[in-house]
């Protein structure tokens, strides 16, 4: 039996408990209304990291090509704080016009 209070995992330890309970994965599964993949994927989860397993990881790497350098992102920042009126084109013209320095 896996016990746990934290809320983001009850469900799957709960879906876990009732098929050990039950002894049939398949009804369990249909009780808890979740395909039996998934029932396997949170046995085999727990199997190989404990209960902590189960908690939601990020799948999403951040892509940092797509970042820009600190001091032009600053200057954006700070355009767009002290003119809020400006588009997004209007203020792109003028940070690179030197129009408006920061």
């Amino acid at each position: 039996m896996l016990n746990s209070t934290d809320k983001i995992i009850k469900h799957k330890t709960g879906l876990l408990n009732l098929a050990e309970e039950l002894g049939n994965v398949s009804k369990a599964c249909q009780v808890m209304r979740c395909s039996r993949d998934t029932f396997y994927r949170y046995k085999s989860a727990v199997e190989d990291g404990g209960v902590e397993a189960l908690f939601e990881r990020t799948r999403r790497k951040p892509n940092l090509a797509n970042r820009i350098d600190e001091a032009a992102e600053r200057a954006v920042i700070k355009s767009a704080t002290d003119f809020p009126a400006f588009g997004e084109a209007r203020t792109s013209n003028e940070l690179r016009t030197g129009f408006v320095r920061y």
